[in-house]
């Protein structure tokens, strides 16, 4: 179960990121903003607006399948790992600054997902603990 947890989120995790960073490609692309059918061509004229598509179904199908065996609370909680990932594409990418504030965003969600598993693995042993009658 262990590895369907690390192949599921890491899937997630790289849907995710893909399609956030695949978005912001495209919407470069497409300035300057126009409502226009021209500007609808040049959005889908660039490959980065089906690499945001693929990223968002993936993810999609991702999630639904994870949340089919995993508990919401640590799922929902790494879903977020996504955020640090387009944090870090986002500064070697788009040259977007790491402020404090977002690194310790970061460091807040990790630490939430390292406590959300370690109450999850302290729930199971006492789950699978026996008592004699």
């Amino acid at each position: 179960m262990k590895k369907f947890y690390l192949i599921g989120f890491t899937l997630l995790m790289l849907f995710d990121t893909l399609g956030q960073i695949s978005f912001k490609l495209a919407a470069i692309q497409a300035l300057p903003l126009e409502a226009s059918i021209t500007w609808l061509v040049r959005v889908f004229a660039h490959i980065w607006i089906y690499g945001a598509l693929v990223g968002y179904i993936g993810a999609f199908f991702t999630w639904m399948t994870l949340l089919h065996r995993v508990a919401v609370g640590p799922a929902f909680a790494a879903s977020h790992l996504e955020v640090i990932s387009v944090m870090l594409l986002s500064y070697w990418l788009f040259n977007e600054p790491i402020t404090w504030i977002k690194f310790f965003g970061a460091v807040l969600i990790l630490t939430g997902i390292i406590c959300l598993a370690i109450a999850e693995q302290q729930l199971e042993k006492t789950q699978n603990i026996k008592v004699a009658p």
